[in-house]
């Protein structure tokens, strides 16, 4: 099933996701799978529970594009454990639609993770997926890639947000 992407401005986006608790069940498994099938539909690298509403902390991670199932990721309550070095590039977000600007970010990072069975593993990657990583990670603590612009861009997106709200083009 795919799941409609949330938007910039809808609360589950901005708050803490609840931690899992309850692994290798039917329902996490589905949800799982429904997460990658809509991050793929939306033409994403990575998509996080509550960019479809759902306010877990489970994020799906895919820098391949679907072109090959080994660099499928399935983080469960993530926790960035170690960054170091710098990359500046262009970052987007799925909820934040139309909307691109540099974001500085680790080069190398490291996380701890659950998979869906609640088998504890780490993950490091570089470049695209270390900040993919950092990425997903922040959705889940309510935070999105807007908050490491300057202020004055920030102000910018949200302006232009609030006037196609107005507009009815940010559904």
């Amino acid at each position: 099933m795919i799941y409609p992407i949330v938007k910039y401005g809808d609360p589950v986006l901005e708050h803490e996701a609840e931690t899992v608790t309850e692994f290798d069940t039917p329902e996490l498994h589905k949800l799982v799978e429904d997460m990658f099938e809509s991050m793929y539909a939306a033409k994403g690298v990575g998509l996080a529970a509550p960019q479809i509403g759902i306010g877990k902390k489970i994020a799906v991670i895919d820098v391949s594009n679907g072109e090959n199932a080994a660099d499928k990721l399935v983080l469960i309550n993530p926790n960035i454990l170690h960054a170091e070095g710098k990359q500046v590039g262009e970052e987007g977000c799925l909820s934040i639609p139309g909307f691109r600007e540099q974001v500085r970010r680790g080069r190398l990072v490291t996380a701890r993770a659950q998979n869906a069975k609640g088998e504890a593993f780490e993950v490091t990657g570089e470049d695209l997926l270390a900040r993919a990583l950092l990425h997903e990670t922040e959705h889940l603590h309510g935070r999105l890639y807007i908050t490491h612009i300057s202020a004055l861009k920030r102000d910018l997106i949200k302006r232009k947000i609030k006037k196609k709200q107005r507009a009815g083009e940010w559904e």
